[in-house]
């Protein structure tokens, strides 16, 4: 089978698409046969070594996969041969063929696409823990999203307005306000890409509070992190919730004292770490998941797809924050 793989640290155009033995599938685990991979932001990551996993090579990226059951290993029950399966291994996806913990698999309803299927557990299954379980969610919230037109954004817009909540979306484009505007954003704020100074920040804080109204955000969702934080935290509620989720503009440093001013939290978002802790809930939280996209209040945007040998366009597209919605590698 063929599989596209890191053999060195390094960016996109480092991986190599091999030649190389098929998977079996051992004790306890589902041979899938692939036919969509969703690229995420952990994958521009872990080639050049930068996260917190860090597999041993050669291996290839890509953390959530959906495909067809080929083959059932010993002690398995509740999948037959053929089922529409999704899963989330955390990397390995750019292949024709992965052996996956049958724990972490899902059936797929029979309506649901191969690559929506694939955009769904990193991005939604993130935002639903995140929303809903650190966020304390609840109908008339408002909630401020940074970095509403990626994959995750735009999850967190849809899944926030189906429980109620009015939504702010802070984006780095008009053309970025449009895509989070359609997938039903309330607001829209517009941030520089560029380096701000102190009033730059300033001002973008004064343009987060104006849209967020007199109140403050009662929960931010912040998928950016670096110098957007802190203006964001300025416009948060009293007792408001501030959730960590991830940072690709950098890790930001907050003062605390707003924290004590607005006796407001700040929460991490670790999905991963939960849906290990918590495999019970996630379980529950990805059958809620498929039931809202039933009722067509969730459906994750496809924005491009690539055929595997050009799997690493697709990671160099979302490093250089060029993507809107997913981005998903093919096989077929």
């Amino acid at each position: 089978m063929k599989a596209l793989r890191t053999h060195a640290v390094g960016g996109p155009d480092t991986l190599r698409l091999d030649e190389v033995d098929d998977p079996v599938a051992g004790k306890g685990q589902l041979l899938v046969s692939v036919k969509a991979c969703a690229i995420n932001f952990p994958d521009t990551l872990m080639i050049r070594d930068l996260y917190q996993f860090k597999p041993e090579r050669p291996y290839a990226p890509g953390g959530e996969i959906s495909g067809v059951l080929e083959a059932i290993g010993e002690g398995v029950e509740g999948f037959a041969v053929g089922d529409r399966v999704l899963a989330c291994p955390g990397n390995g996806g750019l292949v024709e063929k992965l052996a996956v913990p049958a724990k972490i698999a899902f059936k797929i309803p029979d309506e649901v696409p191969f690559e929506k299927a694939a955009s769904l557990l990193l991005t939604y299954g993130t935002t639903i823990h995140g929303l809903k379980d650190r966020g304390h969610i609840k109908a008339g919230d408002t909630v401020l999203i940074l970095g509403a037109a990626g994959g995750v954004g735009l999850s967190a817009i849809e899944l926030a307005k189906a429980y109620g909540a009015r939504v702010i979306a802070a984006v780095s484009s008009e053309e970025k306000g449009q895509v989070a505007r359609n997938a039903g954003a309330d607001d829209v704020v517009i941030y520089p890409r560029e380096e701000m100074d102190k009033d730059a920040s300033k001002q973008l804080a004064n343009a987060f509070k104006a849209a967020c109204g007199p109140n403050g955000a009662n929960i931010v969702y912040d998928i950016v992190g670096g110098q957007y934080s802190e203006p964001a935290l300025r416009a948060i509620a009293w007792e408001g919730r501030f959730l960590v989720v991830g940072f690709p503009a950098g890790i930001a440093k907050m003062p605390l004292n707003l924290t004590l001013l607005k006796s407001c939290d700040i929460c991490g978002v670790f999905w991963g770490a939960f849906t290990m802790r918590e495999p019970e809930r996630f379980r529950a939280q990805v059958a809620e998941l498929f039931e809202l996209m039933a009722a067509g209040k969730i459906n994750p945007l496809i924005s491009e797809t690539f055929p595997l040998d050009r799997g690493g366009e697709a990671i160099a597209k979302l490093e250089s924050r060029q993507a809107v919605g997913k981005l998903v590698v093919t096989m077929d």
